[in-house]
């Protein structure tokens, strides 16, 4: 069995469901969408 910390480790990143690119994740964050993809008037 693993340990929590390597299980957390070895997860995938994550990325936009709209166009993909990785998602810089944030303790309190649980955004699927990247900020471009959520703002596009930026």
């Amino acid at each position: 069995m693993i340990s929590v910390l390597e299980f957390f480790r070895n997860l995938p990143k994550k990325k936009c469901q709209k166009c993909g690119l990785e998602i810089t994740e944030q303790a309190d964050c649980y955004i699927s969408i990247c900020e471009d993809c959520d703002h596009p008037a930026r």
